[in-house]
């Protein structure tokens, strides 16, 4: 029999807790679920997790918190995070700290499904191969997810290097957002999901690996049709 995957859900509203639990364990889950964010931390470092679903606003400790002090001692564990907060800079704030993905709430459970199942199908990150990317003034480590600019160490995500990763493997064409949708995200296509998680993800990786993110010269726009990355010789995947 086939190994269930695990899935953290840290979640203070308990109808919705119960409901999404009951939900996921109906989709084959083992799901281990907690009510407010020191509770929700604790399990999470201590545990072993497919994915975690992880609220905004939480008792004790916010999602936000929570996020990043995942990502300080795993940069490969998937997150989504669950907001009631729809502003831009919120959204901003979550995939900045290293989240997978965001789904509003209200949302659809059919999405919030579909959103899980995308991060599962790219986990562990097929980003994560013996390959180094030259970017610019940058170099790459995709194994270890660290980047260097001289003395300097920039860390990067494993959803970060999935983005460049692909973008190098295909440097010889500009890739649609609706390509790294499917590709990188693993949505299927022609699900009809709205999300800015490319979009925002592109502006984040600018700051990392442009040497002015406002005026970019390695991650390009192709107006029109979509996102080009411009590697040094040698520098593209095999």
């Amino acid at each position: 029999m086939p190994k269930r995957p695990r899935l953290l859900l840290i979640e203070d509203e308990e109808p919705i807790r119960v409901g999404l639990t009951d939900l996921f364990v109906f989709h084959g889950y083992e799901v281990q679920g907690a009510a407010d964010g020191p509770t929700g931390l604790q399990l999470a470092l201590s545990g072993t997790f497919d994915i975690i679903l992880l609220d905004v606003m939480l008792p004790g400790l916010d999602g936000f918190t929570i996020c990043d002090r995942i990502r300080a001692v795993d940069r490969v564990q998937p997150i989504i995070l669950l907001t009631a907060l729809g502003a831009d800079e919120d959204i901003i704030r979550g995939l900045k700290l290293g989240a997978d993905d965001y789904v509003a709430k209200p949302f659809s459970v059919a999405e919030l499904v579909l959103r899980v199942q995308a991060v599962l199908r790219r986990a562990p990150g097929g980003a994560a191969r013996a390959a180094t990317l030259r970017l610019g003034d940058l170099t790459l480590d995709t194994v270890n997810l660290l980047g260097r600019r001289g003395s300097l160490e920039v860390p990067f995500t494993r959803r970060e290097v999935e983005i460049l990763y692909y973008l190098a493997a295909h440097a010889d064409r500009p890739v649609p957002r609706d390509e790294l949708l499917t590709k990188v995200w693993g949505y299927s296509r022609g699900c009809g999901i709205e999300t800015r998680t490319v979009d925002i993800h592109i502006a984040k990786l600018r700051r990392k690996i442009e040497p002015d993110p406002a005026a970019p010269r390695v991650l390009v726009t192709v107006r029109g049709v979509g996102y080009r990355l411009l590697v040094g010789d040698g520098a593209v995947p095999q």
